[in-house]
């Protein structure tokens, strides 16, 4: 099979430098209340829709639709050469993705957990996210690496990893988590329609959540952050499945008094210095949440970031509420290792005090 270009206007590139995932149909269709997992589920329909180029495949997406079922019917309706099981072979399936791309294709794979990527890690270091530069632009990379991730499932140690750090360090691919129903749906669309690998981490806690979608919908490129709460005492951080958290901690510390901004991140890399800035600024107090264990965690970065930018607008020091320095707990232990409202309202306390 050859790939076509027949969705043309889903190359057009946007003011954030990252291709658009294609014209919008004309009429808006009702609104809908849709669970997280469907709206990522929608997207991807859309997407082998839109363009005969994107192709779905991975571990048991096929006829099982996905551990999670996020590639749900996919198989049926468009086809087993358009969406695809493989065998349980990482550094194979993303190999594969790099080779198809190079071909033209654009291919979204299905990493079956945060933990299960790891062998894959090779390929997405020395070769996904180098491939473009190496041949001075003549090879993009149109490759999406679906990773559900994160805890609060009761799952055990391989399938409860936030491994955003590991992959944002790297030079050369995009790295994205959204929260919000909305959210799922646009940013997958714009990472399949992006001409440079993504890494689209999907917090599984968030799969059963539900909001409303109304389709077209559009929440801004890759590369941007969305304040959620407005607030004047301090601005929380946050990204993926630590959202919920900041607004529900940011809710609690208004029966105290505090006005709390809540920042969503969105986009890792690129990273939105300027949303980030403008927020810290404003509030001189800055606390970042997030799973993942926090040495040398994404929220180190984060905080040098703001010390750098914001050092004469800060009222206290960068705080961080983040995962333990430990593997990962058994299901019983991990919501003494998640980040909690309580933990994130003594961060903000103590930023208050200073």
């Amino acid at each position: 099979m050859t790939p076509t270009a027949t969705a043309t206007a889903a190359d057009k590139e946007t003011a954030g430098g990252v291709r658009t995932a294609g014209p919008a149909p004309a009429t808006a269709a009702p609104s809908k209340t849709v669970t997280f997992a469907k709206a990522l589920n929608t997207a991807l329909r859309d997407a082998l829709a839109a363009d005969d180029r994107v192709v779905v495949f991975g571990e048991d997406v096929a006829e099982l639709g996905g551990v999670f079922r996020i590639t749900d019917g996919l198989a049926k309706e468009f086809g087993g050469r358009r969406c695809f099981d493989t065998p349980l072979a990482e550094a194979s399936i993303l190999g594969t993705a790099i080779g198809m791309a190079m071909y033209g294709y654009r291919p979204v794979v299905e990493m079956q957990f945060d933990a299960f990527a790891y062998p894959a890690f090779e390929q997405l270091v020395s070769h996904l996210a180098k491939m473009r530069n190496r041949t001075r632009g003549a090879l993009p990379m149109p490759v999406v690496i679906r990773i559900p991730y994160g805890g609060g499932i009761g799952g055990v140690e391989h399938h409860s990893d936030s491994s955003e750090a590991y992959i944002a360090h790297t030079p050369g691919i995009h790295v994205v988590t959204p929260a919000t129903v909305e959210d799922a749906y646009w940013m997958l669309r714009a990472a399949i329609a992006a001409p440079d690998p993504v890494v689209f981490f999907e917090p599984k806690r968030l799969y059963w959540s539900k909001a409303a979608l109304q389709l077209p919908v559009t929440t801004g490129p890759i590369g941007t952050a969305a304040v959620r709460r407005q607030g004047r005492d301090a601005t929380l951080i946050a990204y993926g499945q630590s959202v919920p958290v900041a607004l529900e901690a940011a809710e609690h510390a208004g029966e105290y008094g505090y006005d709390l901004e809540v920042l969503d991140l969105r986009s890792l890399v690129p990273f939105d210095d300027a949303a980030v800035t403008a927020s810290v600024e404003r509030t001189g107090r800055a606390i970042v949440v997030h799973e993942a264990a926090g040495f040398a965690g994404f929220g180190a970065e984060i905080a040098a970031r703001v010390s750098e930018r914001c050092f004469y607008r800060l009222e206290a020091p960068v705080l961080r509420v983040t995962g333990l320095d430990i593997p990962y707990p058994p299901p019983k232990l991990e919501h003494w290792y998640l980040p909690s409202v309580d933990r994130v309202l003594d961060a903000v306390e103590r930023a208050m005090a200073a």
